[in-house]
């Protein structure tokens, strides 16, 4: 029996460009005002800071992942636009962590009352604080141990509810303070209770963003 070949002209899936890392201490020590500039200067990328203060560039992600992430803010925004006691934003949205770290997650919602306290100035630029709550989407070129790592740091740092969201495994590992993180296998919704009294999050468009 004749065996089918492969097509010789097939190209390989395409892969997400995974982040570049660049370790600048000691040799440069940028001051906030300073970082808050390079990243206003390359808007095509996401840039954050870690606490050791390596800089890592995010490349804009595949188009099944942005898809992805856009209904993931839309549905909370929705949500927090009804409820009122928050705001929601997303990715391009940079928070000076108190460990010193800058962090973009995916989408992320702050308590107005804690708002309150951030000055007009401080506005305009990183928000000095850690979201109340944070979602992660894993993309094809994120490592899993490195999300994870960061969701720890959010937890660490004052959020209060924390989902990593993994399409490519169909799990969620949600994280909140003073309790182990809880794996969920292929679950089709999350609840955000009792903190975002509510918001529920339907899974199936993530699990079948086939567009």
């Amino acid at each position: 029996m004749v065996q089918a070949q492969p097509d010789s002209d097939a190209s390989p899936p395409v892969q997400e460009t995974p982040p570049v890392v660049l370790h600048l201490r000691p040799a440069i020590e940028l001051t906030e005002d300073q970082f808050f500039a390079l990243c206003q200067q390359n808007r095509d990328v996401r840039i954050e800071r870690t606490a050791e203060g390596d800089i890592i560039v995010m490349p804009p992600t595949g188009w099944r992942t942005g898809v992805q992430n856009a209904g993931l803010i839309a549905r909370l925004r929705l949500w927090a636009e009804q409820d009122r006691s928050g705001i929601a934003v997303d990715s391009s949205t940079g928070f000076r962590l108190p460990n010193g770290a800058t962090r973009s997650p995916d989408a992320a919602w702050v308590r107005r009352a804690r708002l309150a306290a951030v000055t007009s100035e401080q506005k305009e630029k990183f928000l000095p604080l850690c979201p109340d709550f944070v979602i992660e989407l894993r993309s094809p070129s994120d490592p899993l141990a490195a999300v994870q790592e960061k969701m720890h740091e959010y937890i660490a740092n004052g959020a209060q509810l924390g989902w990593l969201i993994d399409p490519l495994e169909h799990q969620v590992y949600v994280y909140r303070p003073g309790g182990p993180v809880q794996r969920l296998d292929n679950p089709a919704q999350l609840s955000g209770e009792p903190l975002l009294p509510g918001f529920a999050l339907d899974l199936a468009p993530i699990w079948d963003a086939d567009v």
